[in-house]
């Protein structure tokens, strides 16, 4: 059922093909159903093929829907995760699916891992590609050991400062959500309430400080490391939000250079973080988008982005414990 195979697009790093793709085996006949319950009986060995490479595609498997999906999300038996705390502007479709984040179709979104910026994120991901993009619209994935190694290869002081540190992160939030901007989520959606009150004490289990505006609150985080250690690998991942927020935190509200500094309050230098993501572009993979497509993201392992694109382009997400 699942039968691992190849496209250009991947590459090999550390003598393993990222991201893994499975398929069916063309001489297997199947529906939805079936797929699922396989998903469920082999969920391990998904699991470990996730856990070797990073990613997991899962390609022409017969995916039509978001409620389809939903019922694969729930297969792998994950616990869903709330979106409390995150940046981005989402919609509920239906179960634990929502949309990925809904910012214009010529804005990029800068390389991430998801929820870096606070203490409590997700561990897996997955999105499914519910319409196929025009033109465009790839999520490139990138492993984060490896821009770790990249960056302590080339800037040894700059990251031992980043790991001596961390950093601090700092977002004026609207009161309802901005879909123009990338990071548009008001504090209504962000702390799911609108008494202010009930959203401090939500912001402070995260070790968030709020200062309200008259238009909104200005949100601090941190400081907060930028770098850990994956415990499960035995090795340390660039866990951060730090390129996106310098080069991708930018509307109305907000300025991105002032979004993130080091945890001392001190500014980033600006050509670090342009290299950095020079890094990020150059190791990444981009497999464009097929209607049914599958991908889980082990959000420890990989960061990703989104390219810009042209419409129509539907792809959604669900977030796991």
């Amino acid at each position: 059922m699942f039968k691992e195979t190849r496209i250009p697009a991947q590459k090999i790093v550390g003598g393993i093909l990222f991201p893994t793709i499975v398929s069916p085996d063309p001489a297997i006949q199947i529906d939805f159903r079936r797929f699922v319950d396989e998903v469920r009986d082999h969920r391990q060995r998904l699991e470990n093929l996730l856990h070797s490479s990073g990613a997991l595609l899962l390609r022409g498997f017969p995916v039509k829907t978001a409620a389809d999906f939903n019922a694969a999300v729930e297969a792998f038996g994950y616990e869903e995760f709330p979106y409390v705390g995150g940046a981005a502007p989402r919609t509920n479709v239906v179960g634990r699916v929502f949309t990925a984040n809904e910012s214009p179709p010529d804005q990029k979104i800068p390389f991430h891992h998801e929820m870096a910026q606070v203490p409590e994120y997700p561990s897996k991901l997955f999105f499914y590609c519910d319409v196929e993009p025009r033109t465009g619209g790839e999520t490139p994935i990138v492993l984060s050991h490896y821009v770790y190694q990249r960056m302590k290869e080339k800037h040894p002081e700059f990251v031992e400062k980043l790991e001596k540190h961390g950093l601090i992160y700092t977002r004026v939030l609207g009161t309802g959500d901005d879909p123009s901007s990338p990071i548009g989520r008001g504090w209504h959606s962000t702390f799911l309430t609108k008494d202010k009150n009930t959203a401090e004490e939500r912001a402070a289990r995260l070790g968030m400080k709020l200062e309200w505006m008259e238009d909104g609150v200005k949100t601090i985080m941190g400081p907060i490391p930028a770098v850990k250690s994956d415990v499960t690998r035995g090795r340390k991942i660039w866990f951060n939000s730090m390129v996106a927020a310098y080069t991708g935190w930018k509307d109305t509200r907000n300025d991105p250079v002032k979004a993130v500094t080091f945890g001392d309050g001190t500014p980033l230098p600006a050509d670090i973080i342009y290299d950095c993501l020079g890094i990020l572009e150059d190791e990444s993979v981009a497999i464009p988008w097929k209607q049914g497509d599958i991908l889980l993201v082990d959000n420890l392992a990989v960061l990703h982005s989104r390219r810009s694109f042209e419409p129509p382009r539907r792809i959604l997400a669900s977030l796991c414990k």
